[in-house]
């Protein structure tokens, strides 16, 4: 399968990676370009594959292309591009806000478009990608551009209602894990602990407890009790969290991210 890449920044590389590692393809057929040289030449050298001297190059090589580009710059990207889309062709995006109506109004035409919405886990295999294909995606299509995906996390189709929903609970919630973590890290060595240690102990914290929600198929709430002995340490870290507004601050940060992505 021929892949093309318009945009090599973070979320283009981190897709790139599991691919390759995946062998979904091989790095020769994925394709790419930027209008940052070095951009190009980062991927080239990380990951082994082609660079095209221009967008429209890329298309003309692919059969999958990904607009990996920032929200801003995709109408002008679209533009340029869509005099040269061909039948079977599958435009894959990865921008907040650009709905599949938008997307189809600035391409002119009826084609094959699948929205998505990853997140930068998946520079680790781990990511998880949310998918909206619009009508003229066939269920083949839709099929491969899933494994493509799935290769490096997980990924679900998901109606378009729910995507400003994905990005502030998926595509941004690493930055507050990050966040998170950060904090745990700076309150061990305040205790006196060695900081890579704490952000060791940390991180492995936080994934070990996602591995249990998903893995047990517990509510988090039954997980958090099984943690919170009577009269113990946990509950009394608990309260605190409870009285400084932990969970809303969490659900206020989300629901103004979401806010944001209709926005834009």
């Amino acid at each position: 399968m021929k892949i093309g890449f318009i945009g090599c920044g973070n979320m283009a590389s981190a897709m790139m990676g599991g691919i390759i590692k995946n062998q979904i393809c091989r790095p020769e057929e994925i394709t790419v370009h930027d209008l940052l040289p070095a951009a190009v030449e980062r991927v080239k050298t990380t990951f082994g594959v082609s660079a095209a001297e221009s967008n429209a190059a890329v298309l003309a090589q692919s059969e999958l292309v990904v607009l990996a580009v920032k929200p801003q710059f995709y109408e002008e990207v679209i533009r340029e591009i869509a005099p040269g889309v061909q039948q079977g062709q599958v435009i894959v995006t990865i921008a907040p806000g650009k709905t599949l109506a938008w997307l189809a109004e600035v391409f002119g035409k009826e084609l094959p478009i699948v929205r998505t919405m990853p997140n930068t886990p998946a520079m680790v295999g781990e990511g998880i990608t949310a998918v909206c294909p619009n009508e003229q995606v066939t269920p083949q299509m839709l099929e491969t551009v899933l494994k493509v995906l799935g290769g490096f996390g997980k990924a679900e189709v998901i109606p378009e209602r729910l995507m400003d929903a994905v990005v502030a609970v998926s595509g941004s919630s690493p930055a507050y894990i990050f966040m998170l973590i950060e904090a745990m890290a700076d309150a061990a060595v305040a205790e006196g602990m060695p900081r890579q240690q704490a952000y060791t102990f940390a991180s492995q914290a936080v994934l070990g407890s996602a591995k249990m929600v998903l893995e047990t198929g517990k509510h988090p709430g039954e997980l958090k009790d099984m943690v919170c002995s009577p009269a113990g340490t946990t509950i009394e870290a608990v309260q605190v969290l409870e009285e400084t507004g932990f969970r809303s601050s969490v659900m206020q940060a989300m629901r103004t991210c979401a806010k944001k992505s209709r926005s834009m």
